[in-house]
C-alpha cells in the first residue's frame, strides 16, 4: 500500500515510538491524526513540526480505554477527512511493579493496564473498520512487546496485556479479512522515557544484545510503516528487539 495522501490516526502519538511514527508517516505523505489523552504539549509540538515541514497533521485528545470516546474521535475524523485508512495501536501504559509481589497487582493495576492496552486497541480497531471496509482496503498496526513473549518486563499485568495484544492481533486479522490487513509490531528495549531515571540500566544492557544496541523510536517507526505498506501480509508477530530474546 502507497501511504502517500492515506489518512493515518496514530494512538498516543505525542511521545516516543508513536511519535516517531508520526513524522515517519508524514514524510510517506499521509495526513497524520496525532491521539494523545493527556501529553499536550508533547502533542502540539508534534504537530507543529510536522505542518512546518509541509506535511499534514492535526491533533485529537481522547481516552482509548473509553469506547464513547474513541467513537468521538473517529467520528470527528471522517467529518474532516471522510476516512481513515491506516491506524498504528501504540498508546499504551505500564505499572512497575516487581514480578515477585503479586499482591501490588490489585484489580485496579490490572484494570487500568487492560482497559488501555488491550480493550482500547480494540476499540480503535472496531471504530475505524467500517471505513477501511468501505474502502475495500485498510491496515492496523498493534504495538506489543517482548514482555508478551518472555513473560517477564515492568510488571506481572503489563506482561500479560502484551500477550493479549499479540492474541487479539490475530483475532483481529481473522475477523477482518480480507480487506483490512492486521499485524503486530513487537520492541524489545528502545531509547524512550520508559527509561528515565534507568539509563544506567538500559546502557549496561546494550552490550548483552547480539547487535550490541538499544533501539530507537525511528527503529520501530521505520517497521511500522513497512507493516503498513506490505500488501501480502496479516495476522503476524513482528519483533524488533536488536537479538533480546534469542
Amino acid at each position: 500500500m502507497i501511504l502517500n495522501n492515506k489518512v493515518a490516526l496514530v494512538t498516543g502519538g505525542g511521545t516516543g515510538i508513536g511519535r516517531a511514527t508520526c513524522f515517519a508517516l508524514a514524510k510517506r505523505g499521509a495526513t497524520v491524526v496525532v491521539n494523545y489523552s493527556r501529553s499536550t504539549v508533547d502533542v502540539e509540538e508534534t504537530v507543529q513540526i510536522i505542518n512546518n515541514e509541509g506535511g499534514r497533521a492535526i491533533a485529537i485528545r481522547a481516552d482509548v480505554s473509553k469506547d464513547k470516546e474513541v467513537r468521538e474521535m473517529v467520528g470527528a475524523i471522517d467529518a474532516r477527512f471522510g476516512t481513515i485508512d491506516l491506524l498504528v495501536n501504540n498508546a499504551s501504559i505500564t505499572r512497575h511493579i516487581p514480578l515477585d509481589d503479586m499482591e501490588a497487582a490489585t484489580e485496579e493495576v490490572w484494570d487500568e493496564l487492560y482497559n488501555v492496552n488491550v480493550k482500547g486497541m480494540f476499540y480503535c480497531a472496531r471504530a475505524v473498520a467500517p471505513f477501511m471496509k468501505k474502502n475495500k482496503q485498510g491496515a492496523i498496526v498493534n504495538l506489543g512487546s517482548i514482555a508478551g513473549q518472555t513473560g517477564v518486563g515492568s510488571s506481572l499485568p503489563y506482561a500479560v496485556s502484551k500477550a493479549a495484544v499479540h492474541g487479539l492481533t490475530k483475532s483481529l486479522a481473522h475477523t477482518l479479512a480480507p480487506d483490512i490487513r492486521v499485524c503486530c509490531v513487537v520492541p524489545g528495549a528502545v531509547a524512550t522515557r520508559w527509561w528515565a531515571g534507568k539509563e544506567e540500566q538500559m546502557k549496561k544492557l546494550a552490550p548483552n544484545l547480539l547487535l550490541q544496541r538499544i533501539a530507537s523510536p525511528e527503529d520501530i517507526a521505520q517497521m511500522i510503516c513497512a507493516v503498513l505498506e506490505q500488501e501480502a501480509m496479516t495476522g503476524q508477530i513482528i519483533t524488533v528487539d536488536s537479538g533480546q530474546t534469542l
